[in-house]
């Protein structure tokens, strides 16, 4: 889309982010974890943090956004969610492996409703690619649920490949994986 840019992300964006996040997980704002989302995309030690975040802006509004940060960090990466949910809302929560050390990895990534099918997402996927292939990653991962065939669709497009099947969240989900080995 030739009106929207694509930049890092700010502090400022935390509540935007949280937002995306909660859209890829099928959610919105009324998701029971979106405040402590905000919270994580404002701090620089999570999954979460805008600084792991690039920004989709079309006419001066944020449109999309993408996370995504090096494999071998997702352990300390997490520790702040998993302490956060037990925190605030009293259980621990055991959340299986997504990724690993020598992949990057694509978090979450959304657009909102009023600007999808657009090329938005596209833009998104190519542009943190190219970031983490210039920052010296080999190999990039992402999981994909069984009932998007749409989304599947888009990361064949762009050069991901099926790895294998796992189980993440209760979903049937593809490992997805952009290898740029020579």
């Amino acid at each position: 889309m030739e009106d929207t840019i694509i930049r890092n992300a700010v502090k400022d964006d935390f509540a935007f982010i949280a937002e995306v996040v909660v859209i890829a997980l099928g959610s919105g704002k009324e998701h029971p974890l979106y405040d402590i989302f905000c919270e994580l995309a404002a701090r620089e030690d999570t999954q979460y943090s805008y600084r792991n975040t690039l920004i989709a802006e079309n006419g001066g509004c944020r449109v999309g956004a993408i996370v995504a940060y090096d494999g071998a960090l997702l352990h300390s990466l997490r520790h702040p969610l998993l302490e956060l949910i037990e925190a605030r809302m009293g259980y621990t929560m055991n959340i299986e492996n997504e990724t690993e050390a020598g992949e990057y990895y694509f978090d979450s990534l959304a657009v909102i409703p009023s600007h999808r099918g657009m090329g938005i997402g596209a833009l998104l996927l190519k542009a943190m690619r190219d970031k983490a292939l210039s920052e010296g990653h080999k190999r990039i991962g992402l999981l994909v649920d069984f009932d998007n065939p749409k989304a599947e669709k888009l990361y064949s497009s762009l050069g991901f490949e099926r790895i294998n099947e796992t189980a993440f969240l209760g979903h049937r989900m593809w490992h997805m994986q952009y290898s740029d080995v020579n």
